[in-house]
């Protein structure tokens, strides 16, 4: 067995600074929406997704993919939306086993009420703070990972040096 690739200090440095701003980020829009349009963030995220596709309405399994969430995480969170009227389930004509999410105009009022708000806090906390040349840097290191997260997925990248030594 191989030793672990430890982190160096500046790695680690960068890490936990990377995982505190996430974590500080997403708690202050979380509670700014709640707040101020009585969503959560994760209702924020379907309203999103919905809004930025055709008819605003996508498959459940789409839906799903998009936000990177178990089926049965967007099925509670979609039972719980549609009880609020922001959402409705639809079934899809051609596949009996199919449905859709489709966006309500209460949704589309929702997210239109929340979204100035929230774009509001978003530029306050983060872009209002950096130069153009940071937000460039920020936008090519985010795909450089999503990159190889992607191909990781893909197994592209093949098993990590600590692991294909085990195998």
């Amino acid at each position: 067995m191989t030793e672990p690739r430890w982190l160096d200090a500046d790695e680690q440095r960068a890490w936990r600074r990377h995982l505190r701003m996430q974590s500080e980020l997403t708690a202050r829009l979380a509670r700014q929406l709640q707040a101020d349009s009585d969503l959560s963030l994760a209702d924020f995220e379907v309203l999103v997704n919905l809004t930025d596709v055709p008819e605003a309405r996508m498959r459940v399994t789409e839906l799903a993919k998009s936000l990177q969430w178990e089926k049965s995480r967007l099925s509670h969170h979609f039972a719980r939306m549609e009880k609020r009227g922001l959402v409705v389930r639809e079934d899809c004509p051609s596949d009996a086993r199919g449905a859709f999410v489709v966006l309500t105009p209460e949704g589309r009022a929702a997210i239109e009420a929340a979204a100035p708000g929230h774009v509001e806090t978003v530029r306050r906390l983060m872009f209002d703070g950096l130069t153009a040349e940071q937000v460039a840097t920020l936008t090519a290191i985010a795909d450089v990972v999503l990159d190889r997260i992607e191909r990781d997925a893909a197994g592209e990248l093949g098993p990590s040096p600590s692991t294909a030594a085990d195998a």
